[in-house]
Order: structure tokens, then C-alpha cells, then sequence
């Protein structure tokens, strides 16, 4: 028990109504109540606590399932100590209260609350966040959700050209590049490339800086044989693509401004100040993680938001952790599994995927431990996530020293290696 926490309150939050339940520090029950998910029902609920416990909010645990979101805001604008548990801890704390499988709201807020008393160090302190932090994580997540609707769109449009016009496929690798759609816009059936002029293609590839191909070679590609269609196929599907190509055109613009702010908001983080410096240095955290190979925007705004405590500690355990590249022993007797770890967040676990395979294209020496451990029979995601789980722990120490990053320096043996 500690003794600057008089009164302990869990929260049980839903979508229409959260429920309190208040104890002191003895265990003993002093209320309990649900309240509305509204502006004056977040307020009803810090008064209530207030007025139940007795005491200033500044000496009050409270403790809930998620570690963002306006219950959780609420609750700290007004002062509280606010305590996040992952919900699979909470399932296992409720088998102290019981074995039969029982729950419900009021359960639950009394789990939250009694383990925290008992088991303050399995909860995480959660501290705000700055307004520029929150703003860079939105826009990482707007960005991942805009890519992943890109890609998608991307998939259909290319299925209705399979359908009718194949030869349009073959162009390019990325076949929703702008300067195809363009082409098919000026070209969207294969009746149209056969009267299309010479001089109009060069036109629009000059204009798109297209060397790849040119207006001749380009059109004796799409005026290939074309596939036999029913009638009225070819029609159905020109109308489908325009309606693609629209949103498609859409979604690309704002994919394009949505890498404009994560610029701009890494910049903005590099300014802000940092009460957990160690050493006095000009480097600031965004430009060494950016220094790292394989950092690019998207994966430093992930790093930046999805992993902003980890980072600001410089615990490479906890960033590990968080990014599921450490695994997961189950040992019992004889057997031992040695499996993947999958309770963490999707969006760094991705990052930090992507950070591991562009570093094994571009820094020599991880692509020499990449192809160690390929050799050594892992596979391609394993090998990753262990290139993965190596480069969180060099950025830990170039953050924690001030450096960046040097591609010319020569990489340290593991301690005990044999020369």
C-alpha cells in the first residue's frame, strides 16, 4: 500500500455510460454509480469523485482500461493520477473477485479499482500529451488509413482493367501512377490507342518525365491484340474506372498533403523541450531517429507518437516491446515455445517492419545481419524483426548520447563473441 494515494476509483467505460467505483486506502467501499458519456456527465463524474472520497484530486488513483480517449482526458484536465491497465490484465485480475465467469460494469470498475491498491506496478502512469504529439499522431494514423484506401482503390481500378484492357497493366510496376491514370484517361479502351496520334503520347509522357517508355514503343504495346469481351463489358467497365479514378485522384492529393504535415510536425517536435535530456547536445530526437537508415517520414511520426514514451525514456526494452519484435517464451516442464508476440500496437509493429526491410536495401551492415540470420535458416519476417529489435536498441544509444547515426562506423561485437 502506498501512502500518497488515499482513495482508489476505477472506471469501466462504454460508449454510452461509464461506471465508477470508489475505495480507500483500506479496501473499504465508499460508492459506486454509473454516469452518461456527455460534457456535464464527465463533469458529474469528477465531481463525484471528489465529493466522495474527500479528498484533492492530486492525491487520487484512478485506474482504467485505455490510455487515451475524453474519459481519460477528462479525468487528468482535472487533476487526478490516472492509471491505464491493458485488458487482458484486467481479465485475470477479475478471478480474484470469481471463478465462474461473472461480469458486468460495476465487476469491473471494482477490479480496476482494488488492483490498483494491491497492484499499483502493474498499472502505467499516464502523463499528457502535447497538443503538437496528439496532432502528429493523428496525422500518422490519417496517413496509414489513407495509403491502406489508396492501395485498395488501386486494387479495383486494376481489376477492371484485367477485365477489358490487359495491356495497360504492363506499363509500369506501379500501374496507379498519375501518369497512367492520365494515359488511360486519354486512352481508356484499346479502339481508342489505335486512333490516338503519335505526337499526343509523347506530349503527355514530356510532360510526366516518363523515360521509360516512348510514344511509339508505348503504343505498339497497347495496340496489341486485344481479349475478346462481351458487348457492353468494355463500356461497363470505362464507367467503373472513371468513378475509381475520381476518388483514386482524391485520395492521392491527400495522401500527398498528409506527408506535408508529418514533415512539418516531426519539424515542430525537433523543437519542442525535452525535461529527460541527458547530455547536453544540438541534435534533437527527431534528426537523429531521421539520421538512422531506413527512417523515413511515416516511420519516424510513428516512432515519434505510437512510441513517444519509450522513446522519451530511451528504454529499448519497452520500444521493443511495443513494435512485437521480441518474442514470447512459454516455458512448462519440457516444453518450450518460443512464439511471436502479438499483443502490440498494429501501427509501430508495421513501422518498425518497414524501417527493418528499407535498412537491409540500404545500410551494408544490416543487410550483412539480415543475411546471417537468413543463412541460419530464420525467415524473411523473423530475420526482420531481428534487424528490427538491433536497430531500436542503436537508436536508444544515439539518443541517449546526442549522436547520429554513421554509416561508416564499424558495428560492435556482442559481448563474449569469439575473435
Amino acid at each position: 500500500m502506498m501512502d500518497d494515494i488515499l482513495a482508489y476509483i476505477g472506471v469501466d467505460w462504454a460508449s454510452a455510460t461509464h461506471y465508477a467505483y470508489a475505495l480507500d486506502a483500506t479496501g473499504k467501499k465508499l460508492g459506486h454509480r454509473s454516469f452518461p458519456h456527455s460534457g456535464d456527465g464527465l463533469v458529474e463524474l469528477a465531481g463525484w469523485i471528489r465529493t466522495t472520497t474527500g479528498h484533492e484530486p492530486n492525491r487520487l488513483a484512478i485506474g482504467i482500461e485505455v490510455p487515451h480517449g475524453p474519459v481519460v482526458e477528462s479525468l487528468m484536465d482535472a487533476g487526478f493520477l490516472v492509471y491505464a491497465l491493458n485488458p487482458k490484465q484486467l481479465d485475470r485480475f477479475r478471478d480474484r473477485f470469481t471463478v465462474a465467469g461473472a461480469k458486468d460494469d460495476r465487476l469491473d470498475a471494482l477490479v480496476l479499482a482494488d488492483a490498483l491498491r494491491t497492484d499499483r506496478r502493474f498499472y502505467r502512469l499516464l502523463e499528457p500529451m502535447h497538443p503538437t504529439i496528439i496532432e502528429l499522431r493523428e496525422w500518422s494514423r490519417m496517413t496509414e488509413d489513407l495509403s491502406v484506401e489508396r492501395h485498395r482503390l488501386a486494387n479495383r481500378f486494376r481489376h477492371q482493367l484485367w477485365r477489358y484492357y490487359p495491356q495497360m497493366l504492363g506499363l509500369d510496376e506501379e500501374w496507379a501512377r498519375n501518369w497512367i491514370l492520365d494515359l488511360w484517361e486519354l486512352i481508356p479502351t484499346p479502339e481508342k490507342s489505335r486512333r490516338v496520334r503519335t505526337s499526343t503520347v509523347a506530349k503527355l509522357l514530356k510532360q510526366r518525365r516518363v523515360r521509360k517508355w516512348t510514344a511509339e514503343i508505348l503504343l505498339a504495346h497497347l495496340r496489341q491484340t486485344p481479349i475478346t469481351v462481351a458487348p457492353g463489358v468494355a463500356e461497363a467497365c470505362v464507367v467503373h474506372c472513371q468513378l475509381i479514378l475520381a476518388r483514386l485522384r482524391l485520395v492521392t492529393a491527400q495522401m500527398k498533403d498528409a506527408m506535408r504535415q508529418l514533415e512539418r510536425l516531426c519539424s515542430a517536435v525537433a523543437e519542442l523541450p525535452s525535461a529527460r535530456d541527458t547530455v547536453v547536445t544540438t541534435h534533437r530526437d527527431p534528426d537523429i531517429l531521421r539520421s538512422l537508415p531506413g527512417v523515413g517520414p511515416i516511420v519516424l511520426a510513428a516512432l515519434l507518437s505510437e512510441g513517444r514514451d519509450a522513446v522519451a525514456r530511451r528504454d529499448p526494452k519497452a520500444l521493443r516491446s511495443l513494435a512485437g519484435v521480441v518474442p514470447v517464451t512459454r516455458r512448462s516442464g519440457k516444453q518450450n515455445l518460443v512464439l511471436m508476440r502479438q499483443a502490440c500496437p498494429h501501427r509501430l509493429r508495421t513501422a518498425v517492419y518497414h524501417w527493418a526491410r528499407v535498412a537491409v536495401m540500404h545500410d551494408v551492415h544490416t543487410r550483412s545481419r539480415y543475411s546471417a540470420l537468413r543463412q541460419r535458416g530464420h525467415s524473411h519476417a523473423r530475420a526482420l524483426r531481428s534487424v528490427g529489435s538491433r536497430l531500436i536498441g542503436v537508436a536508444c544509444v544515439m539518443l541517449a548520447n546526442g549522436e547520429l547515426f554513421d554509416p561508416d562506423r564499424a558495428p560492435q561485437k556482442p559481448s563474449g563473441s569469439v575473435t
